[in-house]
């Protein structure tokens, strides 16, 4: 799929569509523009590792039993929404079920 795009005269660039929506880019993410040997340009997202994604949640009040995640998982598997002991009142319950349940 080949397509086109014009570089205005502050360097920009709008991305098409069709590969915005393919690459599910959205508003503010980042894009790598890597020159290949032979001249080519090859353009990827910006990829974040998992590490990155800490802190984001709220640190948990209890922490959370394998077993109850075991019964999280196993509940998950079988369509069930999982039951969490008295952990699921509070807002770290909730974010962990809501994980959970992912």
């Amino acid at each position: 799929m080949a397509m086109q795009a014009t570089i205005t005269s502050k360097g920009q660039v709008t991305v098409p569509k069709a590969i915005r929506e393919h690459l599910h880019l959205r508003p503010g993410d980042k894009l790598d523009f890597l020159l290949e040997e032979g001249g080519g340009l090859r353009v990827e997202p910006v990829t974040e590792p998992v590490t990155a994604l800490k802190g984001m949640l709220p640190k948990p009040r209890h922490a959370v039993t394998l077993a109850e995640m075991d019964q999280a998982v196993t509940a998950g598997a079988a369509g069930a929404p999982p039951r969490l002991g008295p952990l699921s009142v509070t807002s770290a319950g909730l974010t962990e079920y809501i994980l959970l349940c992912i």
